[in-house]
């Protein structure tokens, strides 16, 4: 479970909520059925309408991605890539074959595969490049899912109360009803800019950050991959391949054992 997804929905809902009930407001005020049937039932509508249900259907695993934490260890991955390509050098990179039926990473796993066949590198470099483009999009239309929700969610807020508001006025008959009527109204509002700026836009900023780090991830391997079968050194490998690291401290430290290597 990724803790910065639940704890930034509870912190956002303890805020919120919190903040109201500070002032003397009631929990039970905020709980108005109507209201959330006609913001998320229509929002999930627009959004039904705006997708196909090839997309749509991609919802649970979009959730998966906002809410599960994948570790992911490409100081690792660099050190894998290094080791096959030390043996490839001195075994030939049919000795990776055993290696790479067995690999659980299914795009390393594609990678290597080619490799031990004898796949031309340039047609190995784009049969891979096309997997990446695959993914980003898949990636990129589950997000596109929640942005849209984030979009109409609020409109659909202001429909409910413009709804509600009418319904207050076709009933004037009653002056000290209007104040709750009317606040019930603007629940709907509520209801529409709080999901779209607590939920629907922030996971969707969450998947494309997923995204960009499965697509980060698949580059390293796909550049150790092609400097595997191109024979290249090692320790040269390892140098180019630290590139991809954005943690500093990480990055320093490889950098170290390739100038020691080097050195010996």
């Amino acid at each position: 479970m990724d803790l910065t997804t639940v704890l930034g929905l509870v912190l956002g809902l303890v805020g919120l909520v919190g903040g109201y009930m500070w002032d003397g407001g009631h929990i039970s005020s905020l709980i108005i059925p109507s209201a959330m049937l006609i913001v998320f039932g229509g929002t999930f509508g627009a959004v039904a309408i705006s997708f196909p249900l090839s997309i749509l259907a991609k919802i649970p695993k979009a959730l998966d991605i906002a809410f599960k934490e994948v570790k992911r260890d490409p100081g690792a991955t660099i050190d894998e890539l290094v080791d096959m390509a030390s043996i490839a050098r001195r075994e030939g990179v049919l000795a990776l074959e055993q290696r790479a039926q067995e690999h659980t990473n299914p795009f390393l796993k594609d990678g290597l595969l080619m490799v031990v066949d004898g796949t031309d590198p340039e047609l190995t470099r784009q049969i891979l490049e096309l997997e990446m483009d695959a993914i980003e999009h898949q990636v990129n239309n589950m997000s596109k899912v929640f942005e849209a929700g984030g979009g109409y969610a609020p409109t659909m807020g202001i429909i409910g109360t413009v709804m509600g508001l009418i319904h207050v006025l076709g009933n004037l008959d009653d002056p000290s009803s209007l104040g709750p009527a009317i606040a019930v109204a603007f629940t709907a509002t509520l209801y529409g800019v709080m999901s779209a700026n607590l939920v629907y836009l922030p996971i969707a900023n969450k998947i494309k950050v997923r995204g960009k780090e499965m697509v980060s991830e698949m580059e390293l391997m796909l550049e150790g991959i092609l400097a595997l079968q191109a024979g290249e050194n090692p320790q040269l490998i390892k140098k180019k391949l630290n590139s991809f690291l954005h943690d500093k401290s990480t990055k320093k430290v490889v950098e170290e054992d390739v100038d020691n290597g080097a050195e010996r």
